[in-house]
C-alpha cells in the first residue's frame, strides 16, 4: 500500500513528459491572435526615412516579417522571401528589429530585399509590443490590421505552403468582399 502513491505520482509523471515530448517546442501561441496589431509610429529603414504608423498597413492581407542583420536564421528563410516577393508578388513588409540602419541596408544589399518596406525598430518597441522574444518571428495581418498568424523562427517552403499560403488565399477573397474576421 505505501508503493502506490510513488507508483501513482511517477505515472502522472511519465504520462505529461511523454505528453511534453510530442509538442512543438518552437509553437508558442500568442495571446495577440485575432487582436489588431498594436499601434506604432516608427520611419521606414531606406535612406530617406519616411514615417510609417500602424494604418499604413492597412487595407490588404500582409505578411510581417521581424529580422536583423544579426540574425544567423533570418539567413536560412531570406532566399524564400526574395523568391515568394519576385515569383508570387507576395507583399511582404519588414520590421527590422535592434538593429542598426547601417548594417541592416549592407545586408539588404547583399542579399536582396524582398521587403515592400521595412520598418526600422532600432529600440525593438514595436517588436515587443508583438511580443517577439527573437528573430526571426513571421506574422500575418488581414486587412484590418488583425493579427491572423505567428510563426517563430525562420520560415521554410514547407510551412509557407501549409500555413501561409492557404490563410493569405482565405484572407484575399474576404478583404475583396469587405468581410471583417475580426
Amino acid at each position: 500500500m505505501r508503493f502506490l502513491v510513488p507508483i501513482a505520482i511517477f505515472a502522472v509523471l511519465v504520462v505529461v513528459l511523454g505528453v511534453g515530448l510530442k509538442l512543438d517546442p518552437r509553437y508558442v501561441p500568442s495571446p495577440l491572435i485575432d487582436k489588431p496589431a498594436p499601434e506604432f509610429s516608427l520611419t521606414t529603414l531606406g535612406e530617406e526615412p519616411q514615417a510609417v504608423t500602424r494604418a499604413d498597413l492597412l487595407g490588404r492581407p500582409i505578411v510581417l516579417n521581424v529580422w536583423a542583420s544579426w540574425c544567423s536564421a533570418c539567413r536560412i528563410e531570406h532566399p524564400l522571401l526574395v523568391s515568394l516577393a519576385r515569383s508570387q508578388g507576395v507583399e511582404i513588409i519588414g520590421l527590422n528589429y535592434k538593429d542598426t540602419r547601417t548594417d541592416a541596408l549592407r545586408w539588404l544589399a547583399e542579399h536582396g530585399d524582398p521587403y515592400r518596406q521595412s520598418i526600422f525598430d532600432p529600440e525593438g518597441k514595436l517588436g515587443l509590443d508583438l511580443g517577439v522574444y527573437g528573430v526571426p518571428e513571421t506574422f500575418v495581418l488581414d486587412g484590418h490590421g488583425i493579427i491572423r498568424h505567428k510563426h517563430v523562427g525562420p520560415l521554410s517552403e514547407d510551412i509557407w505552403v501549409e500555413d501561409f499560403a492557404p490563410l493569405l488565399r482565405k484572407l484575399r477573397p474576404a478583404e475583396a468582399a469587405g468581410v471583417s474576421g475580426g
